[in-house]
C-alpha cells in the first residue's frame, strides 16, 4: 500500500507539479496515471522510489515514512520499470531478471537455489520461460517488456511502477502487456501503478485511474473517474 500525505512536488514553490495532493493505492489493484506531458507523472513515481525529493509533506509505504527506510528494505518493497528500451546483447534474459534477485542475495551476489527458481517462476509468469537463454538484442519490443516486467515480480514487491511501458508497443501488444499487469495484481495481491496516455485501455483494464491536472491529482475507481469529467476537462481543446 502507498499512501500519499499533503505532498507537494517540483521544481520550486513558484513551479510546482503536485500540491497538497492525498491518496492511497492498495495492493490488489492496478492503477493508470495519465495526465499531459511535463505534470509529473515520472516525478511522481520517482518520489514514491525515493529518488525525488519532496517540497512538503510525506509518502508511506505500508505505513512506514519511505525518509526511514533504506535503499535494501525500499528495493524488497517498490520495483520499477523505466520507459527506457533495454538492449543488453551479453546478458541472457534469464541474467537480466536474475537482476531482480539482487537484495536478497548474499554479500558476494551469488544466488541460491530458491532465486533460482523464484527467476525461472518470474519469466514463466510473464510467458517468456522458453526465451530464458536468449539475449535481448534479439528480441521484439513486446517480448524485451515482458522481461522487465519479470526482472520486477523476481524481486518480489508488493508494489510495482512503470513508466509507460507501452511506449514502443503496437496495439495488440499494448493491450496483452495491460491485461498481464491487471492479472498480476489481482492474482498476486500487487499494487500496480503504471502511466500512459492510452485512455481506451486504462478506462477497460484499470481498477483505478489517478488523473494529474496539475497542480492537482485526482484518483478514483475507472467507473468513477469516467462519469466525472476530470478526463474530458484536461485533454478537450483549448
Amino acid at each position: 500500500m502507498i499512501q500519499l500525505q499533503n505532498i507537494s512536488l517540483g521544481y520550486d514553490t513558484k513551479h510546482l507539479l503536485l500540491d497538497n495532493v492525498s491518496t492511497t493505492f492498495t495492493c490488489g489493484t492496478t492503477t493508470a496515471l495519465i495526465g499531459r506531458n511535463g505534470t509529473g507523472k515520472s516525478t511522481l513515481m520517482r518520489a514514491i522510489i525515493g529518488s525525488e525529493p519532496l517540497k512538503h509533506g510525506s509518502i508511506f509505504i505500508n505505513n512506514a515514512d519511505i525518509q526511514q527506510i533504506n535503499p535494501q528494505q525500499l528495493s524488497q518493497l517498490v520495483a520499477f520499470v523505466t520507459t527506457e528500451r533495454i538492449r543488453i546483447a551479453n546478458l541472457s534474459c534469464r541474467d537480466v531478471v536474475a537482476l531482480g534477485r539482487a537484495p536478497y542475495t548474499n554479500w558476494i551476489g551469488r544466488m541460491q537455489a530458491e532465486d533460482e527458481a523464484i527467476v525461472m517462476q518470474s519469466l514463466e509468469k510473464v510467458g517468456m520461460a522458453s526465451y530464458a537463454f536468449r539475449t535481448m538484442d534479439k528480441m521484439s519490443d513486446g517480448e524485451c517488456q515482458r522481461v522487465m516486467i519479470a526482472r520486477a515480480l523476481a524481486q518480489q514487491t508488493p508494489i510495482i511502477l512503470l513508466d509507460e511501458p507501452t511506449s514502443f508497443l503496437d496495439m495488440p501488444n499494448r493491450y496483452a502487456l495491460c491485461r498481464l499487469l491487471a492479472d498480476l495484481a489481482h492474482e498476486e495481491n500487487k499494487c500496480i501503478i503504471f502511466s500512459t496516455h492510452e485512455l481506451d485501455i486504462a478506462q477497460s483494464l484499470c481498477d483505478t485511474i489517478a488523473l494529474i491536472d496539475s497542480p492537482n491529482m485526482h484518483h478514483l475507481p475507472t467507473s468513477e473517474m469516467i462519469s466525472s469529467g476530470h478526463i474530458e476537462k484536461l485533454f478537450q481543446m483549448s
